[in-house]
């Protein structure tokens, strides 16, 4: 949960002697070990009442850099802070908004409304948390409208929607449940219907409870799915239900909707295995992924595809050696090929990799990977050699 920091904390803060503080701060180690001196330290230059909101906004500001830019001038909380879009996500997310009227009506902090304020024409936060929006103030400066209103309650008309509702319940837990957010999801769909309307939510959203003519889109990031987005209304393309997004590291961009064949076959393994991007694989594009890539499938039914070919750019799996698994028969595998240091991916098998490497032991030299998954009702091994091509 963290510091749970007043009106107050945000005023000091956002002060002269605030920002010194936290200047002050920011070359500490902050780590476990150095917390009593951390805290004498912000006691010195914060004073009593505000050195525990000085020291946790520090911390917060230390573990934002990944995620935020000039994440070091910011002020969060540490739920806001957890549940705030990666700046790249939410650059992306604000492009189908460029030239609108826009109304975040969740603002919290301000992470995503900073990136939808360099491309819309206007544009409005909201929120009922007064704290967050205090620090959403700092955050944004003076240029960016904001209102304490509730999601719940339209103020404002002739503008699109953006909305990330609460994910985690007081205890941390997530809520997967749509029904469960706060606010709930199909309340705030009802009290903005008709309008152009784009909703934050878990990748682990379940499709068939959003209304028809729904977007789906789900989003990854370096290789990890990080969100998934519902479009409605006029931001949705009409054509596409379901769209995966690959934000790659280097600033490139893979997209797939459901609008492309799906003609893949299903074949015996060949020269590689390839392992799609959790955002086409949660997406339900795993066919088209295939199609797009010249790929079969291994099993109809399993993510893994294969082929003699596999996509630029990608981390693919050269097939070494395989047949039917069983521990005697994977082991037989790992010694033929001297193997030591092993990667274990599996899918559509019950299988603990961790636990399954520690029983191994493997002890050769060389490093391999090893898929384990089923053809059919039979569970196979692939030995692979990790590539990226």
């Amino acid at each position: 949960m963290g510091y749970a920091f007043d009106l107050d904390d945000v005023a000091f803060l956002s002060s002269e002697a605030g920002r010194d503080a936290l200047a002050a701060l920011a070359d500490r180690p902050l780590s476990s070990a150095s917390r009593l001196t951390d805290v004498t330290a912000a006691r010195d230059l914060a004073g009593a009442r505000f050195a525990s909101a000085a020291l946790e906004t520090a911390v917060l500001r230390r573990r934002a850099e990944s995620k935020l830019d000039n994440a070091r001038e910011w002020l969060f909380t540490a739920d806001a802070l957890q549940q705030a879009t990666t700046a790249t996500v939410a650059r992306h997310r604000a492009r189908r908004l460029t030239g609108r009227d826009v109304h975040d009506v969740t603002c919290s902090i301000g992470a995503d409304l900073r990136e939808i304020a360099a491309v819309a024409d206007r544009c409005i936060g909201s929120d009922l948390d007064e704290v967050r929006l205090a620090m959403a103030r700092h955050n944004l400066g003076p240029g960016v409208a904001l209102a304490r209103a509730d999601a719940l309650r339209p103020v404002s008309t002739g503008t699109a929607i953006v909305a990330d509702p609460a994910r985690r319940d007081d205890a941390g837990r997530r809520r997967w449940n749509p029904a469960d957010l706060v606010p709930p999801l199909d309340e705030l769909l009802e009290v903005h219907a008709g309008r152009d309307v784009v909703v934050k939510c878990a990748p682990g959203l379940d499709f068939d409870a959003m209304p028809g003519g729904a977007e789906i889109e789900i989003v990854s990031l370096a290789g990890q799915v990080r969100e998934a987005a519902v479009w409605l209304g006029g931001l949705a393309d009409p054509e596409v239900r379901r769209r995966a997004t690959v934000l790659r590291a280097d600033g490139g961009r893979d997209e797939l909707t459901d609008g492309e064949s799906d003609e893949c076959p299903v074949l015996d393994a060949g020269e590689w295995i390839v392992d799609p991007d959790g955002a086409v694989v949660r997406a339900g594009l795993v066919r088209q992924y295939a199609a797009r890539h010249g790929l079969a499938q291994l099993d109809p039914r399993i993510a893994y595809l294969t082929g003699d070919r596999p996509p630029p750019g990608v981390r693919a799996f050269r097939v070494l050696d395989h047949g039917r698994y069983s521990e005697k028969t994977l082991r037989s595998l790992l010694r033929r090929h001297d193997v030591g240091r092993l990667e274990i991916m599996a899918r559509g098998v019950d299988i603990d990799p961790d636990a399954l490497r520690r029983k191994l032991k493997p002890r050769g030299a060389a490093e391999a990977t090893v898929v384990l998954t089923r053809i059919g009702s039979t569970p196979f091994a692939y030995l692979c050699r990790a590539e990226r091509t």
